[in-house]
């Protein structure tokens, strides 16, 4: 039970409904201790009991609005991990590693736009902070899996140039490390998110669009500086290649890309575009691509182009 002097779970629910971060990460810290309880009964001592801890409390951070009984959250978050844990026991497939973000843009009706939801989320400064926190290895196929259109393992082992087993590996771990930074930085301050992906959506039109007319402005030409570099299926093994020198053979070839999607955090960008042919390409270029860019200081160090079946 809280102490006197503290907010009751009621007052925590309501203040979490409209928003608050750090009123929810006070009822995941309070309620803790019985959700383990919980899990342990079902699953026993092991890795499994605290992973099904964790995926609850980000199903918490995306279902709060769903309490109707403000005063009874603690039986909620435990009938949360009850359900988790069930799952667990008899599920056959492998479920994907971030359960408690997954459906944050699910059922988006424009799927051109898959994190619409996250974007209206009240939270998602504090989502997009605890998503920073990552080690970049975990952080891109996070971002890849959860906030693109590039979502398969297959696509994403393609994406990252490593095995489908060390994505599963990677996003198990990056769910892991979600739910203790989600709970340790709920009180703290956040970026805007939102001004993030904006200003990173600016610079991928600006950078087309200049493109075109064959030279960058002074912005633009700060953010591809002469190390750039281009690497993966576009570029060439030992040699250094810039990315505008491709840029400009594509745009020769006649080949057009519109800015679709982006997925911005300080240091990994992920620019999705939409791709259109001259009607007589022989060789036409795939309908999508997207740039996966790695950053240091704002200004990009590497760019890997991908080229993600298109969406159905």
């Amino acid at each position: 039970m809280a102490p006197s002097n503290s907010p009751t779970d009621e007052e925590l629910t309501r203040r979490a409904q409209a928003g608050e971060a750090g009123a929810l990460g006070q009822l995941l810290a309070r309620h803790q201790a019985p959700m383990r309880a919980v899990a342990l009964s079902l699953l026993g001592f092991g890795p499994d009991a605290e992973d099904a801890v964790q995926d609850a409390a980000l199903t918490a951070l995306r279902r709060i609005g769903d309490v109707r009984d403000p005063a009874a959250v603690g039986a909620w978050l435990r009938a949360i991990v009850r359900n988790t844990s069930r799952m667990r026991l008899r599920a056959t497939r492998e479920k994907p590693g971030l359960d408690g973000l997954e459906h944050l843009h699910l059922g988006d009706p424009d799927q051109t736009q898959p994190d619409r939801l996250i974007e209206q989320h009240a939270m998602r400064d504090w989502i997009w902070d605890a998503v920073e926190e990552l080690p970049q290895r975990l952080r891109l196929v996070l971002m890849l899996r959860h906030f693109s259109g590039i979502t398969s393992y297959q696509e994403i082992a393609a994406a990252c140039d490593v095995p489908v087993g060390t994505v599963r590996s990677r996003l198990n771990q990056a769910k892991a490390k979600m739910a203790q930074v989600l709970m340790s930085t709920a009180a703290q301050t956040h970026d805007d998110a939102a001004a993030i992906t904006e200003e990173s959506r600016h610079e991928a039109v600006a950078t087309l669009q200049a493109a075109e007319h064959g030279a960058l402005p002074p912005e633009i030409s700060e953010l591809w500086p002469a190390e750039s570099e281009l690497v993966g299926i576009l570029g060439r093994p030992g040699e250094h290649i810039h990315p505008t020198s491709v840029m400009r053979q594509i745009l020769e070839a006649g080949v057009r890309q519109h800015v679709r999607h982006v997925v911005a955090s300080r240091d990994i960008t992920i620019w999705e575009m939409d791709v259109t042919n001259p009607v007589d390409s022989v060789n036409p270029c795939p309908p999508t691509l997207a740039w996966l860019m790695f950053r240091q200081n704002g200004r990009v160090q590497k760019l890997r182009v991908v080229f993600p079946q298109p969406q159905r």
